[in-house]
């Protein structure tokens, strides 16, 4: 009876390590898989062959005109300092109603041997919707307050 005793808590010892290991090795390769690189678009043409084989997140503004959509999916090129990167977006959702021209765009995926970005995520918005409110003008303020008059 003394030998099941002290048999018992090793087991459970042991199982628990084995239990921790496989959680943190589960979780340090489902961290590594997911991780993305930011880069910009000449960092991304000047990264050699390291550019294809990991997953990177690349920002520029959409080339006006450049937008040509199908279903979920939609192909437009990002600019960022006077480069140009062509982009396939494949995702299971469409683009965002922010997407548009001029828009600046962060596309999210991987950079092919064919020079295009393939991205399985976009993310948009429209720069003209969040700039200031412009002033109001001394004459538009003062026909907008009644007049008064004194006895």
């Amino acid at each position: 009876m003394a030998n099941q005793a002290r048999k018992s808590p090793v087991k459970i010892i042991v199982a628990t390590v084995v239990i921790l290991a496989t959680v943190g090795y589960l979780a340090f390769t489902g961290a590594k898989d997911n991780k993305s690189y930011y880069v910009t678009i000449s960092e991304l043409q000047g990264m050699g062959n390291k550019a294809y084989v990991r997953h990177l997140r690349v920002a520029g503004n959409v080339a006006p005109g450049s937008i040509h959509r199908v279903g979920t999916n939609a192909t437009f090129e990002l600019l960022e300092q006077g480069r140009k990167l062509s982009v396939v977006y494949q995702g299971s959702e469409p683009p965002p109603d922010t997407f548009k021209d001029d828009a600046q765009a962060l596309a999210v995926g991987t950079y092919g041997h064919d020079g295009v970005f393939h991205a399985t995520e976009l993310q948009a918005k429209c720069a003209s919707k969040y700039a200031p409110a412009a002033p109001a003008t001394p004459t538009t303020a003062a026909t907008a307050l009644p007049a008064t008059t004194s006895h």
